[in-house]
């Protein structure tokens, strides 16, 4: 019983991997689940068997790469712990993450799907949203032990979020520029850090 479970595990992540490397080289409006199957080594029945549509598929692909980010990202407020420590932690795991091929590949991807479709465009804001909720819930936190100014966490979260990806995913994103080296990732972090505490920490 357990051989067949691994080997459907097995044609699963080859249809993923497969997907990944159509997506990034061919976007998501040429791609079909033909190519996604003979990519992968398996019948056109077995991808549909795992993934009813293109979208389903996608959406997954998607989907693991949310979690893994918020796996990255996730850093419990410690109210014995400098906040810039603490924040430092979570600026260098999102900005190495951004700085990942596969990631900026498959966002790409996400981009130019979302172009095409409005509803889809809507599904995966909401999704990425989601996924960064870490930070958001961080800095209401520290708010509650007082050592935060009183601001909408949300608003502050997407400031902070704005503050890196202006240097480590728009420019990668629209204009090919190359990933954030380290000495550049801790550069713009500690000038993020430093906006930030210099406006909201009390």
């Amino acid at each position: 019983m357990t051989a067949p479970q691994r080997l459907t595990d097995r044609k699963r992540e080859a249809i993923i991997l497969a997907a990944i490397a159509e997506f990034r080289a061919n976007g998501f409006e040429v791609t079909s689940m033909d190519k996604i199957a003979a990519t992968a080594g398996v019948s056109k029945r077995t991808v549909y068997n795992h993934f009813p549509s293109k979208e389903e598929l996608f959406a997954e692909i998607l989907g693991q790469l949310w979690t893994r980010i918020s796996e990255e990202l996730t850093v419990t407020y410690s109210a014995d712990q400098p906040l810039r420590e603490q924040l430092r932690q979570m600026l260098l795991a999102k900005l190495q993450m951004m700085a990942d091929d596969n990631f900026l590949g498959l966002a790409r991807v996400a981009i130019a799907a979302t172009i095409h479709s409005p509803e889809r465009a809507q599904d995966m804001v909401a999704r990425m949203g989601e996924r960064e909720e870490g930070l958001t819930v961080w800095i209401r936190a520290a708010q509650a032990d007082g050592r935060l100014k009183a601001v909408d966490p949300e608003f502050a979260a997407h400031q902070m979020q704005g503050l890196l990806k202006s240097f480590g995913f728009w420019p990668q994103i629209s204009m090919g520029r190359p990933p954030l080296d380290s000495a550049t990732q801790n550069t713009v972090a500690e000038s993020a850090l430093d906006m930030f505490l210099a406006c909201y920490e009390r």
